[in-house]
């Protein structure tokens, strides 16, 4: 895996681009509000309390995809650069075969298709540009509307695979047809 150059994301509505540290207020706002965060549990260490949080956590994301471990957007509406979710490939498998995805959008954006728009885009390059054989997300077992993204982009519940760290989340995959 290659990170580098970044890969900008485009489709009709949005621009998928990197995270700044000019983008701390947004990253703050996303990894603490309330409402975004309600079915996420984090432990103290990795949650983002203030400004100073918030850039320490674009400079994680950062160093990761330079160390091509990682990698994060910022969504943003093509006409307007301002981030208002973000969306990731994290947790790799060994062999680069499996990766995880996650996301978040603030709630005003919520329920437009906006989700679905960024999350097309990212399985359009997990598997054609990462040639990943699947793609996973794990989502708390209350949020219905991460569960209805994920069916409505033929993701499947894996109903025998736990997640060890949380027993909260269920776990969902969408398997590369292309493979």
């Amino acid at each position: 895996m290659n990170f580098n150059p970044f890969p900008e994301l485009k489709s009709e509505r949005l621009f998928l681009r990197n995270i700044y540290e000019s983008d701390s207020d947004a990253i703050l706002y996303l990894r603490s509000d309330k409402t975004i965060n309600k079915y996420i549990e984090r432990p103290e260490h990795r949650k983002t309390k203030n400004k100073s949080d918030a850039i320490k956590f674009i400079k994680e994301l950062n160093e990761n995809i330079t160390n091509n471990k990682s990698i994060a957007w910022g969504i943003t509406l093509k006409n307007d650069l301002q981030i208002i979710g973000t969306i990731c490939l994290w947790n790799f498998s060994q062999n680069n075969k499996i990766a995880e995805v996650g996301y978040d959008l603030k709630p005003e954006f919520q329920k437009l298709g906006i989700m679905s728009e960024a999350l097309k885009l990212i399985i359009d390059f997990g598997f054609n540009e990462l040639k990943l054989e699947k793609i996973e997300a794990y989502t708390h077992n209350e949020n219905k509307s991460s569960k209805r993204l994920l069916k409505k982009n033929k993701f499947h519940l894996l109903k025998a695979k736990k997640d060890l760290d949380n027993d909260s989340n269920v776990i969902f995959e969408l398997e590369n047809s292309i493979s």
